[in-house]
């Protein structure tokens, strides 16, 4: 490039536009013009700015105020002013997002947190109720050391033990809990037994003289 002005240089070479010769001729222009070494000093900065916008907008941005082709390749105030407004709303459309993300992934964990807190849901669930009121449920959960029982209960005898017991399907039992009766006939307990859910027959729930007060058949 070879332009009868040097000064007509300064948007390529704050641009880093120019080739060898071209800068060579600018810089040895800047040391006796103090006017270009001023401007020069204001659009240092204007690279960093550009990076911080598309290129299509940068674009337009120059050719907007560029004028025509005779006027001067400088970049004009106004345009360092815009490339700085546009900049910080840059700044704010990322901090606007990142606030956003920020909101959804809590509102993501909040909507998650409690499945991740649930329970297991058991692999079945029985129950049985009496003309007297009494009820039992119980939930039963497959261990790989047997069975898991959780036992929820009402109207349930107020005084002695209660005991929990299973029967296998050849005939042999075992205690999966056993508890003291509460005022209020009411209970929440959980109990285990060895027996394997599928070979579960019965379950009993039975009072301190060992009489059956509540039977559950599995089928």
């Amino acid at each position: 490039m070879n332009a009868p002005n040097p000064h007509h240089l300064m948007g390529a070479y704050v641009l880093g536009g120019l080739d060898a010769a071209d800068a060579a001729l600018f810089e040895s222009h800047l040391q006796a013009c103090a006017a270009c070494r001023k401007e020069l000093a204001v659009l240092e900065k204007v690279p960093m700015l550009l990076d911080a916008l598309p290129v299509p907008d940068a674009v337009a941005l120059t050719a907007a105020s560029g004028g025509s082709e005779s006027a001067p390749a400088t970049v004009p105030g106004q345009l360092f002013d815009e490339l700085a407004r546009r900049r910080r709303t840059v700044r704010r459309r990322w901090a606007a997002l990142a606030g956003a993300v920020a909101a959804a992934f809590l509102a993501v964990g909040l909507a998650v947190g409690p499945m991740l807190v649930r329970p297991p849901q058991p692999d079945a669930t029985y129950s049985v109720a009496a003309g007297s009121g009494l009820q039992v449920n119980i939930d039963m959960a497959r261990k790989t050391w047997g069975t898991e029982l959780a036992v929820s209960g009402s109207s349930l005898p107020s005084q002695g033990t209660l005991s929990l017991w299973v029967r296998d399907r050849a005939g042999g039992e075992d205690r999966a809990c056993a508890w003291t009766a509460t005022p209020s006939g009411k209970v929440r307990i959980t109990g285990a037994t060895p027996i394997q859910l599928g070979s579960i027959s019965s379950v009993e729930l039975r009072d301190g003289t060992q009489r059956a007060v509540a039977v559950i058949a599995v089928p």
